[in-house]
């Protein structure tokens, strides 16, 4: 029960139908104060963005070179071009099928017009997002050039900081954040004629989730030279508790315990591909986002962003991802600066984005912590003991 009463998706879910519900039945003075709140959330979640890059990025940097060595060189390239060939398959099936979807654009189909903001507080962000991700790179590069020990440990205790603020404020404010915007967006008659879309959507995702594993475990197995299967089925545990926990370090504990049992992995090389693949391995999670941010501006802005676009969205979300947090919803929550800067989404795009990809959050951790099991495969093959 209380596992119940802490659930994030629950309390979203339950944001939504009370959202639904308010916007069905509220008039234009509750509406108004209503999109009042949604604007001061959405102020509120925007200045805290840049933070979470500097927070997150800056000392993902700096711990990556404790263990300065080929393999820890190797296993971070292996998670970016993995996040990054998944992003780019998912961006490729989103200009396949998402026009043949049937999506109406909500500019397109609005019945109602939100009344204007009863009163507007702005909370101006204390750097650009762009400016922010360029500083944490720059920081995290300087420390390790100089082996600041002094600073890394600030950047670290910065990044726990950051963490902290996420967990206490932001993720407790998100469930009214979106209760607010469906509550608009049902207001304006759109939302409920497009759940049947996320529901297709969230399908083609999973498929996508499965396609991807696919890849990684036969590169996994012809790199090792084994059977990926030897790995592969020992996962089915840490499977399931990465869809109930939604948390890639929740979950650590259980991978290890799976990937130890195969027989054709090195306990060392499992010791250090698993906890690092965990933290910086985010392929389902980064599927996910490439296919819901399409589906997203189809639904709200009325068109797909460009191939250009998506493209710079897709590079620079394989280095968030890198640098999230392995918790519920990390990966979104570390890439809602280049969500906004890159492709152009306000206060209600962030919101319906975070909403879907909380929804499917348990499977797309679900495949980043199998994955896992892949690229240790690959480490294996290249540094490991083992190979048949």
């Amino acid at each position: 029960m209380e596992k119940l009463k802490d659930s994030l998706i629950l309390k979203l879910i339950l944001g939504v139908i009370v959202g639904l519900i308010v916007g069905l039945y509220s008039n234009e003075t509750v509406i108004g104060l209503v999109n009042t709140v949604k604007f001061l959330l959405g102020q509120l979640i925007s200045f805290v963005v840049p933070l979470i890059i500097l927070g997150f990025i800056a000392p993902a940097i700096t711990q990556m070179k404790s263990n300065a060595s080929k393999m820890l060189g190797t296993m971070i390239g292996l998670s970016y071009f993995s996040s990054v060939g998944a992003a780019v398959m998912s961006m490729i099936a989103g200009y396949s099928l998402i026009p043949i979807l049937n999506i109406v654009s909500a500019a397109d189909d609005a019945k109602k017009v939100i009344p204007e903001l009863i009163f507007k507080v702005e909370i101006p962000p204390t750097m650009s997002v762009m400016t922010a991700l360029i500083l944490a790179i720059f920081i995290g590069l300087a420390v390790v050039w100089t082996n600041s020990k002094n600073f890394e440990n600030v950047l670290v205790e910065f990044g726990d900081i950051m963490l902290a603020i996420v967990s206490r404020i932001v993720i407790p404010i998100l469930p009214v954040f979106v209760a607010t915007t469906f509550a608009t967006l049902s207001y304006e008659g759109v939302i409920i004629k497009q759940f049947p879309v996320f529901a297709k959507v969230i399908v083609i995702v999973l498929i996508g989730h499965f396609i991807w594993l696919t890849v990684l475990y036969t590169l996994g197995g012809i790199v090792n030279k084994c059977n990926p299967m030897d790995v592969l089925k020992h996962y089915g545990p840490a499977y399931l508790t990465a869809v109930g926990t939604m948390s890639s370090a929740a979950t650590l504990p259980v991978a290890l315990k799976c990937a130890k049992q195969s027989p054709v992995l090195d306990e060392d090389i499992v010791n250090f591909g698993v906890p690092l693949g965990a933290t910086t391995h985010l392929c389902g999670s980064v599927l996910t986002e490439v296919f819901f941010v399409m589906t997203v501006s189809k639904i709200l802005y009325g068109s797909i962003p460009s191939f250009g676009t998506m493209l710079l969205f897709v590079v620079l979300l394989g280095i968030f991802a890198v640098g999230a947090p392995g918790v519920p919803g990390g990966t979104v929550m570390a890439s809602i600066g280049i969500i906004i800067s890159v492709l152009g989404f306000d206060d209600t795009g962030v919101a319906l984005m975070l909403t879907v990809f909380a929804l499917q959050d348990s499977f797309g951790t679900a495949c980043n912590v199998t994955g896992d099991g892949a690229l240790t495969m690959i480490l294996n093959g290249l540094f490991g003991k083992k190979r048949n």
